[in-house]
């Protein structure tokens, strides 16, 4: 297993389609994107934390969030996101890719350096690892780790639209070229939903955070723990759908 520069790249803008400005707003005295850079940097495999997000003015917001916590931040194309996360992993020399999504306030940095170290032990004969294709884990604990030469062939041999904006698609809908390791929790957990895309979502998480927050970081079976003793809060928002990608 050798040494790798692993750096993690949060994609973020303002303008969200369902709930426009959501990376900002509020949990317990913190912006949402504040949260989530702050849990993955209790990742003990990740050597540096990137926010990405586009050169729109409205994310001039975004970029002065991270000027004030001293967050590394790249700008690059809204859509074509693919070539932003690979500018920001060559701009940062990265080795390792970990792709995380600024919609998941509740992302747990054991999990995420389960997935991290998956792939590096067996980074020879895979192209990366993700807890995302057969799912197994709550949405919005979702990581993606690949390399950076996966990353970079991808950003070359993507054509269509969608696949720019989705940054792993074009690799999963060619197994042929590229081999992703899956990890799975021990138990399937698939069914409940942590993501912030809508209203609903932001008051679940916020409930989350209202209940927990004195820990100073509370994982996955804090959050399971939680809502086995108060199963009203997954009523909040289990009406809400995932978001499906239009090809």
């Amino acid at each position: 297993m050798e040494k790798n520069n692993i750096v993690a790249i949060i994609q973020a803008r303002m303008g969200s389609t369902r709930l426009p400005g959501k990376i900002l707003e509020d949990i317990e005295g913190k912006p949402m994107l504040w949260h989530v850079v702050n849990r993955i940097g209790f990742s003990k495999m990740i050597n540096k934390i990137v926010v990405a997000t586009t050169l729109n003015k409205i994310d001039d917001l975004v970029e002065n969030l991270c000027k004030k916590n001293n967050v590394d931040c790249y700008r690059g194309s809204e859509v074509d996101v693919l070539d932003r996360y690979y500018n920001a992993a060559k701009e940062w020399c990265a080795d390792v890719v970990v792709r995380i999504t600024s919609d998941c306030p509740l992302i747990d940095p054991m999990v995420a350096d389960k997935v991290i170290l998956a792939y590096l032990k067996n980074e020879n004969s895979f192209d990366g690892s993700s807890n995302t294709i057969k799912r197994t884990y709550p949405h919005g604990l979702d990581v993606e780790v690949i390399s950076y030469d996966t990353l970079e062939r991808a950003c070359e041999e993507a054509k269509k639209d969608y696949q720019r904006e989705h940054v792993t698609i074009y690799i999963y809908e060619n197994p042929s070229k590229f081999k992703i390791l899956n990890v799975e929790n021990n138990k399937d957990l698939s069914c409940l939903r942590w993501t912030v895309d809508e209203k609903k979502d932001l008051e679940f998480v916020r409930e989350i955070y209202k209940l927990l927050h004195n820990k100073s970081m509370f994982l996955m079976d804090d959050i399971i723990d939680l809502l086995e003793r108060n199963p009203s809060i997954k009523e909040i928002n289990k009406d809400v759908e995932q978001k499906k990608i239009n090809k």
